[in-house]
């Protein structure tokens, strides 16, 4: 009875793995012979951006500008005499240098996401031009793929 049991789950063990290394070679056939791996490391490609370059420019005009406004403000509430007339004065500049922040961080995020999608719109049209099939962050992989940055970084201003 032993025996036959042994027998019986060598040949199960036997019909699995057949099974399995079966399956593993019709999804190993599925890729084709010459498919083409390639990574981008996107953090030099976005630092090297002159796009990226001016919007921190630009980032750091409008912080100069609010740092302005608010010495500006502030001085302003100084030259107050009365408690009530700083306080309505206080939130008046406290409402409008938020509407002002807000403003200019929704100009940012848009003007970032433009460049972010013209980035990757770049990125791909180099890949298929260059026969990629599959794009990668190079901070995401440890070994393998081509290394395309300068080859990208050339299409991105």
């Amino acid at each position: 009875m032993k025996k036959s049991l042994a027998k019986i789950f060598v040949a199960c063990f036997a019909l699995g793995l057949g099974i399995g290394i079966g399956a593993n070679n019709m999804a190993i056939s599925d890729i084709p012979t010459n498919f083409r791996v390639a990574v981008v490391d996107v953090s030099k490609i976005v630092s090297g951006s002159q796009q990226v370059q001016a919007l921190k420019n630009e980032q750091m005009r409008n912080k100069a500008e609010l740092e302005k406004y608010i010495q500006t403000a502030r001085a302003d509430v100084e030259k107050q005499t009365t408690a009530v007339k700083k306080k309505q004065l206080t939130e008046r500049y406290d409402k409008e240098l938020n509407a002002k922040r807000k403003t200019m961080q929704m100009a940012y995020n848009q003007k970032l996401k433009k460049i972010e999608d013209n980035i990757n719109t770049i990125i791909a049209q180099r890949a298929r031009a260059e026969g990629y099939n599959l794009i990668l962050s190079k901070s995401m992989v440890l070994f393998g793929g081509t290394d395309i940055t300068s080859s990208i970084s050339q299409y991105v201003r």
